[in-house]
């Protein structure tokens, strides 16, 4: 199991994102806990009311929203019973309990997973501190549950991976043929939660391998001058297309200010991780002299993905490398690995234009 938390100021978004996903007929409210009525007897306005009416009793609090997932193995099936549990008794073990909450189911994934919205605001008007929730109390209801309930561990899990990139991993965004905000959303709050990346052009190394790019426009632009950010989707020459959404346009607001934040914290949990990246480049190139294209295979059968930086005339000026197991992002010169473009690129002098073979 694994379990996801975001914390923001806005429980209407929150709980907008779930019932969207229902009339869509890609989820169902299973369940309203600590509500006078049904679910099915509840509509919007009704569940947000519940909820609102605790974070008025705390009006300094401003972040007084809760959006949890619980995500489970492919091979798992759980029954709606089950889920109920499974919720209630999370619930409690990380200090929300009495507290009201919606239960959904999302089908969305290739994998079962459920979402909880909430607030930490509890009846006597008092917060449930949310800083490290996710790692401690979180972390530690997790392995108990795994325990109680026989679930399949997230650390022993081989599928693990696969289920928790799923969003990204099933499909790729295509302008023209999904609609584009979700699916935009669906691709970036899956790689800001799983990737680190220390600048918005490591986090784009990772967002235009499915087509989707983060952009400030140009320095003399109104956008830029205010910090603000918009995300694009790619066509599959990596060519803009359709109508930018501005960051804040999405519910988890990816802006600028945030990763800007994020920046500062990936860079420093992602250290431990170069030794693998060197190790395995390293190792990729013991065979030799390698075309581009063949050490591009050979690092993306170890899970890395070489992105090419290069400039109008084709010429190929850094490497920023995707490690799909670390979860991290490196730029060439901050493994200390930009390699010499004799080592994989045969007979071509420096200076030239890079065209593959």
């Amino acid at each position: 199991m694994v379990a996801v938390i975001h914390s923001s100021n806005s429980l209407h978004n929150i709980l907008n994102y779930n019932e969207q996903k229902v009339k869509q007929g890609l989820a169902t409210c299973l369940e309203a806990a600590e509500y006078p009525k049904d679910v099915a007897d509840l509509n919007f306005y009704q569940k947000l009311s519940r909820l609102e009416k605790l974070t008025e009793l705390n009006q300094q609090t401003k972040v007084n929203s809760v959006h949890i997932s619980l995500n489970f193995d492919p091979s798992e099936q759980l029954s709606e019973g089950l889920l109920k549990e499974l919720a209630e008794v999370y619930m409690d073990k990380i200090g929300f309990t009495g507290q009201p909450y919606l239960l959904y189911r999302h089908t969305d994934a290739g994998h079962p997973h459920i979402h909880l919205v909430t607030t930490n605001i509890k009846p006597d008007g008092k917060r449930i501190e949310l800083h490290n929730l996710g790692r401690n109390q979180s972390g530690k209801a997790r392995k108990e549950i795994e325990i109680a309930f026989g679930l399949i561990k997230a650390e022993e899990s081989r599928q693990r991976e696969a289920y928790r990139l799923k969003p990204v991993d099933a499909r790729k965004v295509v302008y023209g043929r999904v609609e584009s905000k979700r699916t935009m959303g669906n691709v970036i709050t899956t790689v800001l939660k799983n990737y680190k990346y220390g600048s918005l052009a490591e986090l784009n190394a990772v967002l235009q391998l499915y087509n989707v790019t983060a952009d400030r426009g140009s320095e003399d632009s109104r956008i830029f001058r205010h910090k603000g950010l918009v995300y694009r989707i790619l066509d599959g020459q990596g060519n803009r297309v359709g109508v930018p959404v501005k960051a804040s346009d999405f519910h988890f607001k990816p802006t600028l200010k945030y990763l800007t934040e994020k920046f500062v914290v990936n860079a420093i949990g992602r250290d431990q991780y170069k030794a693998r990246l060197r190790n395995t480049i390293d190792l990729a190139l013991l065979g030799g002299d390698l075309s581009l294209s063949e050490l591009i295979r050979k690092l993306q059968k170890e899970g890395i993905d070489m992105v090419l930086r290069q400039n109008a005339g084709g010429i190929i000026y850094g490497i920023t490398y995707v490690d799909h197991r670390s979860r991290c992002v490196f730029n060439g010169s901050a493994t200390e690995r930009l390699i010499a473009l004799k080592l994989f690129w045969k007979g071509v002098q420096a200076g030239e234009p890079m065209k593959e073979k």
